[in-house]
């Protein structure tokens, strides 16, 4: 059983930057789906960034703001979040499929930002960026 452990959140001012990482255990993660996600008060849960063997896809609100990444020697994924906004605070989680999972749009596959498709999920960080 894959276990995930999220780190790196905390409060920050508008246009700074926090770098949150996740450490993967109990499993095998290369390879397959990793992804981050957020759920801010009152509102659904949505993805932000995704990755397969080094290919990411985001979110249209974190394009050109977040960078996510792997260290598979560390089992870690990493996510750069720059330029920060109010609208960014959330509850952030870290996730992990049981393989590779996909979407694919005009004849183009990008890993997958629905939460349905992951198995494994971190217990979650908090993100607030004050104004």
């Amino acid at each position: 059983q894959v276990q995930l452990m999220e780190s790196g959140g905390g409060s920050v001012q508008a246009g700074e930057s926090l770098r949150p990482s996740c450490v993967a255990s109990g499993g095998p993660t290369g390879g397959n789906s990793m992804a981050w996600f957020r759920q801010a008060p009152g509102k659904e849960r949505e993805g932000v960034a995704s990755i397969i063997e080094g290919s990411p896809s985001y979110a249209d609100a974190v394009k050109g703001r977040f960078t996510t990444a792997t260290d598979n020697a560390k089992n870690t994924l990493y996510l750069e979040m720059s330029s920060l906004k109010p609208e960014d605070t959330a509850q952030y989680y870290c996730a992990a499929a049981n393989g590779r999972r996909t979407f694919c749009r005009g004849g183009y596959c990008f890993p997958s930002l629905k939460g349905a498709d992951f198995d494994h999920w971190g217990q979650g960080i908090q993100v607030t960026v004050s104004s």
